[in-house]
């Protein structure tokens, strides 16, 4: 589970201006870290298909949202890309 102060640190680390908290780099940012840790569980609790579905969900919600970002503003997302090593 992402705890208050890991959430406010993904977000001042992706954040684009002081008062940002959900651009589409914070978004999918924090969608991320939810995957891992979901990810993590899953290695646990193999059978637990509604956390597989649920983890199906947020990595087609990351998709969409790094293509959109991939179109707007593709600087941002090579540097998302990096930050967060989601491609090889």
């Amino acid at each position: 589970m992402m705890t208050k102060t890991r959430k406010k640190e993904v977000v001042a680390k992706f954040r684009e201006k002081p008062t940002d908290t959900g651009s589409t780099s914070v978004q999918v940012a924090l969608l991320t870290e939810r995957i891992q840790y979901l990810s993590e569980h899953l290695k646990l609790h193999r059978k637990d298909h509604h956390t597989q579905l649920g983890l199906l969900k947020l990595v087609g919600k990351r998709k969409r949202l790094l293509t959109y970002l991939k179109r707007e503003g593709p600087s941002t997302y090579q540097k998302v890309i990096k930050q967060l090593e989601l491609r090889k």
